[in-house]
């Protein structure tokens, strides 16, 4: 057996764990999948022989990678701000745009846990390396450390907000929550059926939405008035995507196709009527978020 094969035969041995780090760091199998054949590359390309925990050094390499690869999807998504799709919610079973299933990505999805990829959206690249590979995968600080260019306990650091947001936190009352959450539920019940005259009924007359560039298609108004104009926005994408959350410890709606995070809505209402919906799309903002999911 030569020096390749042998090298082929450890990698398929783990690529299964390898899979499931590229997958919570990235929430894509196809962008997971490229993580893993650029790591065979640089595995291929290495002089491994004096490297004695293959695995170890393979979950390294793969952290890496995704790393590089978070930091480039967050740099294109600051440089589309204003161009990215409308506040439409997006359908829940379109099909993705790199032709990857998205039946098998729901699976995947909801192996991993639907809250976890959705509160992973919010963290620093950085942050999400340090929890996905300590808390996770139980790889030490100190071999995390060089590869987010921090010291260990910088690194502990990390993994720690991370874990707090991952967490989330409930400060609301019972009762106040429980309030929230009627409305919020009539609004999104009317949503997915496309009933009009529901959607208006759950909104104050006055009622006024108002929506980041990130959420708005390019020359579309951020601020939206009345009950009427505010619903048929509501209407314009459906509402499959979208699921209830609590947002900062007060009800609202994320809007996470497959686990991927593109927009919260936070709600206020006076009795069981919304007077103020806010649409929250700009990937900078919605890393400051406590997100924890409800049932549906």
């Amino acid at each position: 057996m030569d020096e390749n094969e042998f090298l082929a035969k450890r990698f398929e041995a783990n690529r299964t764990h390898l899979r499931a780090v590229a997958y919570r760091m990235l929430g894509s199998l196809s962008e997971a999948d490229d993580a893993l054949q650029e790591t065979w590359l640089r595995l291929s390309r290495s002089d491994t022989s004096s490297v004695e925990n293959l695995g170890g050094w393979l979950t390294t390499v793969v952290g890496r990678v995704c790393l590089d690869m978070l930091r480039s999807r967050r740099s294109r998504r600051e440089e589309s701000l204003g161009e990215s799709p409308g506040a439409d919610i997006p359908d829940r079973n379109a099909g993705r745009a790199d032709g990857g299933d998205p039946e098998q990505e729901a699976v995947m999805a909801d192996s991993v846990g639907l809250a976890l990829l959705v509160v992973l959206e919010t963290l620093t690249p950085a942050e999400r390396l340090a929890f996905v590979l300590h808390d996770t995968f139980a790889v030490p600080f100190e071999e995390i450390a060089p590869i987010v260019g921090r010291s260990p306990g910088a690194t502990r650091q990390l993994a720690s907000r991370a874990r707090r947001r991952v967490r989330g936190a409930t400060t609301a009352p019972d009762a106040e929550l429980a309030r929230q959450r009627e409305v919020v539920d009539a609004f999104l019940v009317a949503a997915r059926e496309g009933d009009f005259g529901a959607l208006v009924a759950v909104l104050d007359p006055e009622v006024v939405l108002r929506a980041d560039r990130a959420g708005v298609i390019a020359g579309a108004s951020t601020e939206v008035r009345g009950a009427q104009e505010v619903a048929r926005r509501a209407l314009k994408g459906g509402a499959r995507a979208a699921r209830p959350a609590l947002v900062d410890g007060a009800v609202g709606v994320i809007v996470a196709p497959r686990g991927r995070l593109l927009m919260v809505l936070g709600f206020r209402a006076r009795g069981r009527k919304i007077f103020e919906i806010d649409a929250i799309a700009d990937p900078a903002r919605l890393r400051q978020l406590d997100l924890t999911i409800l049932d549906d």
